[in-house]
């Protein structure tokens, strides 16, 4: 991936690196729990007016 001029890594190549190593760290498992914490974290913050509203813009694709 490209660097800046200082010779520092790019946000974009950053997060890939991360991601690639977070992934070779954890199984499945790992992924399905923070998949739940993070809809159960939402369902708190939102209402059924939002779920509505994704699930028609997930439609019209």
């Amino acid at each position: 991936m490209a660097n800046n001029n200082d010779n520092k890594m790019s946000r974009e190549e950053a997060g890939r690196k991360g991601g690639e190593q977070t992934s070779k760290n954890h199984d499945k498992e790992f992924y399905q729990d923070i998949g739940e914490k993070g809809g159960e974290q939402t369902s708190k913050n939102h209402d059924k007016e939002h779920y509505e509203e994704i699930g028609r813009k997930g439609g019209s694709k």
